[in-house]
């Protein structure tokens, strides 16, 4: 499970764009243009990442001569028009209205990288650009109907397909279908495991959970989303899966929170198993008290704990302090109410199928002791530790600073020998 900070407490920097937004403006509603002495090398597709304190955020600029767009990938806007972009030789002066919201970007092209600042409501952060370089799409694009609309999720398919099909679902906040989330930069993790099962012959479904990237749209107000529609989302996943003759077999793998939903998942479906990777072994409120207790002072700690018992028991918490409103904003309760009622250990109890769980030594999130107690409560499953793997599923050998660092790199291989139990497991 994510920080709670990264889990259901993220506020999106660019949370002003919305699905209605995205729309270019009207010829009328542009600001002139102006372009003098432009370095050509300017034009064209950047990306990088605005280097917000611990949340880093990906963007991707197209720069034109006389206009241009932003994307957010894991925001899921695409190509939202600037209201103006000037050249001067090396440098390039952006303004984007954001539903009001005034953002400027400012860059000076030096040695093929673009380095400026990007500015929103008084805040200024630091931005790296180098060209953009047009990533592979690897699988199948799948609408699969579920409530309130379709859910766009990504196929993976093998080239040589034995049949088995993994269902892969992210952990907590709102993290996409590559194991990328929101402000806690980009590691890749489920996208590595999607595209390594594949060159074993398993196939693969992961998708953006619903209100992120490419199902921006299936939440429409934050107060709808509930624990429970991430488990109905599964079933009708499942269901789909199975009218698909190309399957024979399907397999539930849930990261970190994720673990948990499948888990329920794979009591009210027909599959074949329960993969669980880093998934948390003590009810929420003990994690989140457990998260919160080195960063709260006490009175909030305290707070904190009152909400998190009424939220438990169904109750709503009407008053909240300031400091504590990202974390028990009305909003977000029903999604918490509907959490803090599913005991780990009691749900994995009740899974009657093949369980693996599977645990990293270096994890910093998720512990030793949490696998254990997953363990306890089904001692029908099988239990593997890896001694270098972290959270985000990455060998680390490092201090804390190192592990972390290593959330924000999707260059780093998935830990050895990872796919090969989960692979041997299905296989079995």
């Amino acid at each position: 499970m994510r920080k709670i900070a990264y889990s259901l407490a993220v506020v999106l920097l660019l949370s002003a764009c919305n699905s209605e937004s995205t729309d270019k403006p009207t010829a009328e509603e542009q600001t002139k243009q102006e372009v003098a002495h432009m370095e050509e090398a300017l034009l064209g597709k950047w990306q990088g990442m605005i280097e917000i304190p611990q949340s880093p955020l990906e963007i991707i600029l197209n720069l034109e001569e006389s206009s241009g767009s932003i994307s957010v990938p894991v925001q899921g806007i695409s190509d939202y028009a600037f209201e103006s972009i000037k050249y001067n030789d090396s440098d390039v002066a952006i303004t984007i209205n954001l539903a009001g919201s005034l953002v400027k970007i400012a860059g000076t092209l030096k040695n093929e990288t673009i380095e400026g600042t990007f500015t929103q409501n008084g805040q200024t952060y630091p931005i790296t650009l180098k060209s953009y370089t047009e990533t592979p799409v690897t699988y199948e694009e799948l609408l699969i109907p579920v409530a309130g609309g379709e859910l766009i999720a990504a196929l993976e398919m093998p080239d040589k397909a034995t049949g088995e099909l993994v269902i892969i679902h992210a952990g907590s906040g709102p993290t996409n279908k590559d194991g990328n989330t929101i402000g806690a930069g980009s590691n890749n993790s489920l996208k590595m495991i999607a595209e390594s099962l594949a060159e074993k012959g398993i196939a693969s479904i992961r998708f953006d959970k619903r209100g992120v990237g490419d199902n921006t749209a299936l939440i429409k107000k934050e107060e709808d989303l509930t624990f429970d529609v991430y488990v109905e989302d599964v079933k009708s996943i499942v269901d789909y899966a199975k009218k698909d003759d190309r399957f024979n077999e399907i397999h539930l793998l849930g990261h970190s929170e994720g673990a948990l939903i499948m888990t329920i998942a794979a009591q009210q479906n027909d599959v074949a198993s329960l993969i669980s990777v880093a998934g948390i072994g003590r009810p929420a409120d003990e994690v989140l008290m457990e998260q919160l207790s080195a960063s709260l002072t006490p009175n909030l700690l305290v707070e904190s704990e009152k909400a998190l018992q009424q939220l438990k028991v169904g109750k709503k918490v009407e008053t909240v302090s300031a400091q504590l409103q990202s974390l028990f904003r009305p909003s977000v309760q029903p999604y918490m109410i509907s959490w803090l009622k599913y005991d780990p250990q009691h749900e994995i109890s009740n899974v009657t199928v093949p369980i693996i769980i599977l645990q990293g030594k270096k994890d910093i999130q998720v512990t030793e002791k949490d696998a254990e107690n997953l363990h306890a409560a089904n001692n029908d499953a099988t239990i593997h530790y890896f001694d270098k793997m972290n959270h985000v599923l990455k060998d680390v050998e490092g201090d804390r600073d190192q592990n972390l660092a290593s959330y924000y790199n999707p260059d780093l291989p998935l830990t050895n020998g990872l796919i090969d139990e989960i692979t041997e497991f299905i296989k079995q």
